[in-house]
């Protein structure tokens, strides 16, 4: 049996049961499954069955329609292909359901008679014929309407790259031609292909002899080591542009100096073609900068390089990256030389520094050092690599040498004395500040020595002059953070072994380095100023603890000869200030205490050729009542007949005489010494104080000898007041 047309498209049964007035949307839905998946359409199938449903209405229409006529089939397949129905496989279904279905479904008996169904199938012919010459025709059209834009879309595109092409070389001639900047054309053999005017005048030559040039000609000694490096990766093709600074020699015999940059031109293929140079002339530029950076870097005065030329030059030297191995470093500062200003005129001066400028630079012409002025009077050599210490050593002696002769200026002749410190080692383990700092350490230290000499570097030397730095930075305020404070050693009469006194000690309770005796720090002080407002405050405080004792144990000291006195240490600066006398007066009436209960110590050294102006204060003072000691008596050269004009009520014998005392027997020599000063000063009217009182032994040997009174360990230490105190009420 043959099968129906239903069946050839593989339709079920219960898809051709539709009801007759649903037809014409049964055969949307058939004929889009049919077609869709040859489209090439956005539209889903359900929208693509909805865009059939109008072609469907119409070929049904023109189906029943009398007369019968088949045009509408030219509009539909003109439809399909707007319906991006273009595939090859599109028209075939399409005609196949029309074939098949149009008759079936677009019968409505409602609306007209059905017809015989050869009549329907020649009809469904035609109207094949005219949807499958519609669709032919729409197909052809649209085909040579894209050839025709793209064949109008190709010729503006070529118009365009032609026109592009030639504004492009038009206006790569105008630069070429016209620019200031040097630009030449060469093949991957170096052969320059053209040059422009600005390249020609830079190099002094025309362009057509720049045009018979190679530019593996052009190497210049100062070249950078990457320059030709970089050209021939560039020539291989590893490396598409460089850009160096780069000298050429003119034809004068001058240096043209550029700003170069080199760029590889490929072909279609990407095979290296040509290389582009640009040169900018940066001579001008160059030597501007030369000139600044030497006038950064050198000595006005002298022309010696200054401290940041030297800086640079360290830092290089002491990297470790440097392949240095050594350096020296010879660190000088001419003694005196502020005197030559005051004294002769800074013009004076300035000519002295040229002169020894000139001086030093003959004694380090060798390679590998270098002789710098960083500021003032002070000059540095460097050495690079020296064989040993005696290689630096021997470079100080040679500028020594070299300043010993005088200078004359201006018809004067000016003798140059000069401190040198000398800093020598390994590179690489020291920072330039610390080197630099190390070296002014020992130029000082030379400087303390007399002057005229150099010192070697000596870690112990520096550690104690950075310790003395930091101190003294953080001394001023010490005294505020009330960091300071006193210690009591009893003065012992050695006629009954009591209590005389107490000499005040101050020390100072550091927040990093701890307790400190004075010997650390009162140097610091009177050298800085700061000793007056220390020394008022030990004064201060000692005699108001003066004051607190005979408040407290004063009925004890009624039954001895008078009250507890307290020493207190008088420097050299405190005795010259002029406020002295006002401000002791002030602090003995402020506590209430007499001024018998004061005894101010001073040492020998600082009375050695006092006239009587200086006398005066101590003078006014011992008038007033208040004791006077001469401290550390021995230790200076001064004339024993002075001990009559000074007005002092005791001496105190330095701790170096009471050492001869402890061997057994005692030294003749200090026994004799110490007799005789005993002997003189009570003949003078003047008690004596021993200093230093070790040992039993020493004790009795100064009291046989007439030692009124002593102090030292064999006694008691430096204690608190409360301790002193204690102790003195034990035994009083």
């Amino acid at each position: 049996m043959n099968s129906g047309p239903h069946e050839r498209h593989g339709l079920d049964e219960k898809e051709t049961d539709t009801q007759p007035h649903d037809g014409l949307r049964r055969f949307a839905t058939i004929w889009s499954r049919a077609i869709y998946p040859a489209t090439q359409t956005s539209m889903t199938r359900a929208e693509f069955a909805d865009y059939l449903y109008p072609l469907a209405r119409k070929l049904a229409e023109a189906l029943h329609a009398q007369p019968f006529s088949p045009a509408v089939g030219r509009e539909v397949g003109k439809a399909l292909v707007e319906g991006h129905c273009t595939s090859p496989d599109a028209l075939p279904h399409a005609l196949g359901v029309v074939e098949s279905y149009l008759a079936l479904y677009a019968a409505d008996p409602e609306a007209a008679p059905v017809l015989p169904a050869d009549e329907a199938g020649a009809r469904c012919a035609r109207l094949q014929h005219a949807i499958a010459a519609g669709f032919s025709q729409t197909l052809r059209d649209r085909t040579l309407g894209e050839q025709e834009s793209l064949s109008r879309a190709a010729l503006a595109a070529q118009t365009a790259v032609e026109e592009a092409l030639h504004a492009s070389e038009t206006r790569f001639r105008a630069v070429f031609k016209d620019t200031t900047i040097g630009i030449s054309i060469a093949d991957m053999d170096g052969r320059i292909r053209d040059a422009n005017g600005a390249l020609a005048r830079m190099f002094g030559r025309s362009e057509e002899e720049m045009r018979r040039r190679n530019v593996n000609e052009w190497v210049h000694p100062d070249d950078a080591p990457e320059v030709w490096r970089l050209h021939r990766e560039l020539v291989r093709g590893e490396r598409d542009h460089f850009r160096v600074e780069k000298p050429y020699q003119r034809p004068d015999g001058t240096v043209l100096w550029t700003n170069l940059t080199v760029s590889l031109l490929r072909d279609a293929d990407g095979e290296p073609r040509y290389q582009l140079a640009l040169m900018e002339d940066i001579t001008e530029r160059r030597l501007l900068h030369l000139r600044l950076r030497y006038e950064a870097t050198h000595d006005e005065l002298t022309g010696l390089p200054n401290r940041t030329l030297f800086s640079e030059r360290l830092d290089r030297i002491l990297s470790s990256s440097s392949g240095v191995k050594r350096f020296g470093l010879c660190y000088l500062d001419i003694d005196g030389f502020k005197a030559v200003n005051d004294s002769l005129g800074h013009a004076v001066g300035d000519q002295l520094l040229i002169s020894v400028a000139e001086r030093l630079q003959s004694c380090t012409a060798a390679p590998g050092h270098l002789v710098a002025r960083i500021g003032g009077d002070e000059f540095v050599a460097l050495i690079t690599d020296p064989a040993g210490r005696e290689d630096v050593t021997e470079l100080a002696r040679q500028a020594l040498a070299a300043l010993a002769t005088p200078i004359t200026i201006d018809g004067r002749d000016l003798s140059v004395r000069a401190s040198i410190g000398i800093v020598e080692g390994p590179s690489g383990e020291l920072r330039p500040e610390e080197v630099l700092r190390s070296a002014d350490i020992t130029m000082y230290r030379a400087k303390d020595a007399g002057g005229n000499r150099y010192e070697l570097a000596d870690p112990d030397s520096d550690a104690r002059a950075i310790d003395r730095h930091s101190l003294t930075n953080h001394l001023p305020g010490a005294l505020e953070r009330d960091e300071f404070f006193l210690e009591y050693q009893p003065l012992i009469r050695m006629s009954d072994g009591r209590v005389d006194g107490a000499e005040a000690l101050v020390r100072w309770k550091h927040p990093v380095h701890g307790r400190l005796g004075p010997d650390r720090f009162i140097p610091l002080a009177e050298h800085t100023g700061l000793i007056v407002p220390l020394g008022r405050w030990v004064l201060e405080q000692a005699v108001r603890q003066a004051c607190s004792w005979q408040e407290r144990y004063g009925s004890a000291r009624a039954r001895q000869d008078r009250p507890l006195r307290v020493n207190v240490n008088l420097s050299p600066r405190q005795l010259h200030h002029p406020d002295l006398v006002q401000d002791t007066i002030s602090v003995l009436e402020a506590a209430g205490v007499a001024p018998s209960s004061l005894c101010l110590e001073v040492t020998e050294s600082a009375l050695i050729g006092a006239d009587e102006d200086e006398l005066k204060p101590l003078r006014q003072l011992a008038e007033l009542g208040v004791d006077i000691a001469l401290d550390d008596f021995g230790t200076g050269y001064s004339n024993l007949a002075n001990l009559r004009r000074l007005p002092a009520t005791t001496l105190k014998l330095d701790r170096s005489f009471t050492q001869g005392l402890q061997r057994h027997p005692a030294d003749p020599v200090d026994v004799t010494f110490v007799e005789g000063i005993v002997s003189l000063a009570h003949a003078l009217g003047l008690a004596v104080t021993v200093e230093g009182v070790e040992t039993e032994h020493q004790a009795d040997q100064l009291r046989e000898l007439g030692c009124d009174t002593a102090q030292g360990w064999f006694y008691a230490r430096p204690a608190s007041a409360d301790e002193f105190a204690h102790d003195w009420a034990a035994s009083a």
